[in-house]
């Protein structure tokens, strides 16, 4: 997968308020999904298909834990993102606009 589709990817799973908020109450603890519910004040079966979403792109591991499962944060996806994310919104040294003119005076790119 490029780097430009993971990094799609990333921002299509964190796109949902809920899912952002989920990823804010999971920094804490695991926790179950009526536990995620109850503090999210949706109904499980939304959290459930938010969770599935988490899951499948390797943001959320699942634990089952007696009766229930309980999902963290997987730190790892956590730390890869992270860095992709990272490594997208930094500004690096400029070298140029790339335009085939050799002065910035006639460059029309540059005097935006």
């Amino acid at each position: 997968m490029s780097a430009e589709r993971q990094l799609a990817r990333i921002m299509q799973v964190l796109s949902v308020e809920t899912r952002v908020r989920i990823v804010r109450l999971l920094k804490g603890r695991a926790m179950c999904v009526g536990a995620l519910a109850s503090r999210l004040k949706v109904t499980a079966g939304a959290v459930s298909q938010h969770l599935r979403v988490m899951r499948d792109a390797g943001l959320v591991i699942d634990e089952k834990r007696g009766y229930h499962v309980h999902y963290r944060l997987n730190e790892k996806t956590l730390t890869r993102w992270r860095g992709q994310i990272d490594d997208l919104l930094t500004i690096g040294p400029s070298r140029g606009c790339g335009c085939a003119r050799r002065s910035d005076a006639g460059c029309q790119t540059r005097k935006s």
